[in-house]
């Protein structure tokens, strides 16, 4: 069995694309640690340095950043 690469979302509660990446992550069973960038300024900060943006979700999965819920390349990513 391979080991999955970690998984970062930055998201919020409000946003509809951040509860379908964590919907998709938690239905395929793959952990993730969630930064709530609406409460956490410093982890707001991080994610706006790394993605250049402030749209969320902002996800990484290993070295890889997507930007948005893009289950295709998640899939492809984690080789679900």
């Amino acid at each position: 069995m391979s080991t999955q690469p970690q998984v970062t979302i930055y998201s919020t509660p409000t946003c509809h694309f951040c509860h379908a990446a964590k919907d998709f992550f938690t239905a395929n069973n793959v952990q993730f640690t969630d930064y709530n960038v609406a409460t956490d300024l410093a982890k707001r900060k991080e994610m706006i340095e790394k993605s250049g943006q402030m749209g969320v979700p902002v996800i990484y999965v290993g070295d890889e950043m997507i930007v948005g819920f893009d289950e295709a390349q998640l899939r492809g990513l984690l080789k679900l």
